[in-house]
């Protein structure tokens, strides 16, 4: 009978691990997500560089390239480094900015601000429960799965029925 070679990790010490990495990936999200808030307010406070992105055809640039980069990520997922990871990250970033930032020709500034506020607490909340629990997370994967596509039914109904409510 040969000695298990996992159980000589402790349990602890996995935990220290594991929390360790998911601090390290809530910094580079935060960070991602503040590069693009960034980005797309300093171009939708700029009445001429958003008239020089989305009123030319540079406006299928900006809004193709994130796609474009997270495609680039996934056919190179299995050969990046790191460090090229991490760079990626904050191109597609500074990317969804820049495709963002049409928002601030649309709506008005209070609902920006209202919506990101709501985002970012979401998340923030769900990213502090995720790291304190103890709980098994995995068996929500599917009622959480079924609620998104509910959400992107009701979002195309919602685009030809054009409900109040929904908007």
């Amino acid at each position: 009978m040969q000695p298990n070679t996992y159980t000589s990790t402790s349990t602890l010490e996995y935990d220290q691990g594991l929390r360790s990495y998911l601090l390290s990936v809530f910094n580079y999200m935060t960070t991602a997500l503040l590069i693009s808030g960034l980005i797309s307010a300093y171009i939708g406070f700029s009445p001429t560089l958003a008239a020089a992105i989305w009123t030319s055809p540079l406006k299928w640039v900006a809004m193709f390239a994130p796609l474009g980069i997270v495609l680039g990520m996934s056919f190179m997922a299995a050969s990046m480094t790191a460090q090229t990871a991490k760079v990626m990250l904050f191109v597609f970033a500074a990317a969804m900015g820049v495709s963002i930032s049409s928002i601030f020709l649309i709506y008005k500034l209070g609902s920006i601000f209202q919506v990101f506020f709501i985002t970012a607490a979401t998340f923030g909340s769900m990213a502090l429960y995720g790291y304190t629990t103890k709980r098994d997370l995995s068996k929500m994967g599917s009622f959480l799965m079924m609620g998104v596509i509910g959400v992107v039914i009701v979002g195309i109904v919602n685009v030809f029925l054009q409900s109040s409510m929904l908007s």
